[in-house]
């Protein structure tokens, strides 16, 4: 199936970003049940539901250009968002070779891979990109491998090296982090990276994780989801710009909540890379206005309640602290609409 991709939208200054009513239908909404608490919710990456953001490992959709735009914007702003170690160089030609596959295979409307032995030839119509390259030779590429395809792929990425029975953040490109910094991060290992999460130690969640992680095996990734909230569609909310977009948390009413924040929620793939032997971990970041969410009646309802009952150390965590309030008083509505019933099955 061809994807329509719009012309680029901004996700910054005068935040011109807006889904679809195919975006909001398709979006990953995260709650199966009324209440939220950590758990793994790791499970095997297999496909689903033909035009869903489950059908394809790296999901491409209508705001492809739009994220090429500010991922660019990033990276020629601040050097820092990419971060390769020299011992994940492998681990680099991996990761593009392994999102150069499987874009060209999933979109051939829009990408095509031809090889002939380490001589490769890549173009993205999307982006009128046309590239010869020999593969596992940087110098022949404008950037590093990896910074090569993240420019052209939506989402995060970070490559953990394996090694003491624990997986290292040791490269990366990381435009769009929901509050986390690369340049902070890069060498922490699985736990150190997971250290600020509350409650979620407590309950061996990252325990398990890595156990798991541990024992991936290549060509078969898996993929959980995550997620918090943002005032505007602000894709970069990193530490590093913390000062354009910390005040906007003060801003949110009970009049304008709907409007101004949007669910955040991450897509994310953790795929073992085959020579390397490292560990991918991309997030695909979806962003989608609450007044939007309530589109969906059981959405909706659902959002307000896990909003209302979230425990108050998660809440601050997601940085919720000043607007919850207000949000869940917007959201409200939407329960004493439905006389408050509670729902069991997950929305559709």
């Amino acid at each position: 199936m061809s994807v329509l991709i719009k012309p680029a939208q901004t996700y910054r200054g005068d935040f011109s970003f807006a889904n679809s009513a195919k975006a909001i239908a398709r979006f990953p909404f995260p709650f199966p049940e009324d209440r939220y608490l950590y758990s793994v919710n790791i499970e095997p990456a297999t496909p689903r539901e033909p035009g869903s953001v489950y059908e394809h490992w790296f999901d491409i959709d209508e705001h492809y250009r739009s994220e090429m735009a500010e991922c660019s914007l990033v990276l020629d702003s601040d050097p820092r968002r990419a971060i390769v170690m020299p011992h994940m160089q492998t681990a680099s030609w991996d990761a593009l070779e392994l999102i150069m596959e499987n874009l060209a295979t999933d979109y051939p409307d829009w990408f095509t891979l031809e090889r002939e032995g380490d001589h490769w030839r890549w173009t993205n119509r999307a982006l009128e990109i046309e590239q010869s390259f020999r593969f596992g030779d940087e110098g022949t590429l404008p950037y590093s491998p990896l910074e090569y395809i993240a420019r052209q792929t939506q989402g995060d990425f970070a490559l953990l090296d394996q090694r003491d029975d624990d997986l290292y953040v040791d490269a990366g490109v990381v435009t769009g982090p929901a509050d986390w910094s690369l340049a902070f991060d890069a060498g922490m290992s699985f736990k150190q990276w997971h250290a600020p999460v509350p409650l979620a130690h407590q309950m061996g969640v990252f325990e398990r994780a890595l156990k798991y992680l541990l024992a991936l095996r290549a060509g078969a990734p898996v993929r959980r989801l995550n997620w918090t909230l943002t005032v505007h569609p602000r894709l970069d909310t990193s530490p590093e710009t913390y000062h354009l977009w910390g005040k906007d948390r003060g801003t949110v009413t009970a009049g304008n909540a709907g409007e101004q924040m949007y669910l955040r929620v991450e897509l994310q793939l953790m795929a073992r890379l085959p020579r390397s032997n490292a560990v991918m971990f991309s997030i695909r970041t979806y962003l989608c206005s609450v007044a939007d969410i309530c589109t969906n009646a059981a959405w909706a309802r659902r959002l307000h309640r896990v909003l209302r009952d979230l425990p108050d150390p998660i809440a601050d965590y997601k940085g919720m602290t000043r607007y919850r309030t207000a949000l869940v008083e917007w959201l409200g509505q939407f329960d004493r609409q439905a006389g408050g019933h509670l729902l069991h099955s997950k929305p559709c």
